[in-house]
């Protein structure tokens, strides 16, 4: 059955943060939650985990109407939330002892997560001694450590190197096969369409896009054109009427507004044996859709 919000609204001093939004994750896997600061996303977050009550709407999950007491969540806020003078194991301990687990299976949880993180010499040392992105992962840590059912993953790459970020994507990709349902919010759209089948787009409150990624993605036109040769083709995109967006070592990234024109390029290099080593047609990225719905008042 899974999480289900319905018609939810939140104000604070009579400004809606929050207004009328529902979606539901009926199975096991990663939906993204995404929107501008301010738009709603942590607000929305709080409400679904029973941090904050909401004034209107359902909240369910697995049936039963959503509290702090029958959803095992696990969530990693975007704010750092580690002590910073505390030992690691300590604040470790404490977290897991809050969520009900015996001392016994929190040292196994942590010891088994603190592997899987490559922090096991962190555990001893006090959270000022270690990087932004070690913090990243030991906060990671105070939102896995009791084996929840659902998990809320707001801004998860902050601070993270290249290493560490594919690090933490072979973690959340490891949640989904273990039947976890997951909640991400992210800057990085790229990282969102990698993990994401269906996402929310929020706008002031409001919800301006939702549904199946690939499905949005196929209702927009291509906008671009991806062609990658050995030589300088400048001329011949100019007689296409085609507008270069990038180009880097003659890895050319081009602007469509027709498909036919692309098409017409390709004909062209092919008429003047020009070597052509990739040549795609490209739907618009979440990046693109994302602008499109809120980057302009």
């Amino acid at each position: 059955m899974g999480l289900i919000l319905k018609n939810v609204s939140k104000s604070f001093a009579g400004k809606k943060a929050v207004d009328n939004i529902s979606f539901s994750l009926n199975e096991p896997g990663v939906y993204g939650l995404l929107g501008t600061n301010g738009a709603g996303k942590t607000t929305t977050i709080r409400m679904l985990l029973g941090i904050l009550n909401k004034d209107a709407g359902e909240i369910t999950w697995n049936g039963k109407t959503v509290d702090r007491k029958n959803v095992n969540f696990g969530y990693l806020p975007e704010e750092r939330g580690v002590y910073q003078k505390t030992l690691i194991m300590d604040q470790l301990m404490y977290f897991a002892e809050l969520k009900g687990m015996t001392k016994r299976d929190a040292e196994k949880s942590i010891k088994e997560w603190a592997k899987k993180l490559k922090v096991e010499e962190y555990l001893n040392k006090t959270a000022e001694k270690l990087s932004k992105g070690n913090q990243q992962k030991i906060q990671l840590m105070t939102a896995l450590i009791h084996n929840p059912e659902l998990v809320v993953l707001d801004e998860p790459f902050s601070g993270l190197d290249p290493v560490n970020t594919d690090l933490i994507k072979n973690i959340i990709i490891e949640l989904v096969r273990n039947g976890k349902y997951v909640i991400m919010s992210a800057h990085q759209m790229a990282t969102i369409e990698e993990f994401c089948s269906n996402i929310l787009i929020l706008d002031k409150g409001i919800t301006v896009l939702q549904g199946n990624l690939k499905q949005i993605k196929d209702s927009y036109p291509a906008n671009r054109a991806k062609v990658e040769v050995n030589q300088n083709i400048d001329n011949f995109i100019k007689e296409c009427n085609l507008e270069i967006e990038n180009e880097v070592d003659n890895n050319y990234i081009l602007k469509l507004d027709n498909e036919e024109k692309a098409h017409n390029l390709l004909k062209i290099l092919m008429q003047n044996n020009v070597v052509v080593n990739r040549f795609e047609i490209m739907k618009p990225t979440l990046n693109d859709i994302f602008v499109e719905k809120v980057g302009e008042e």
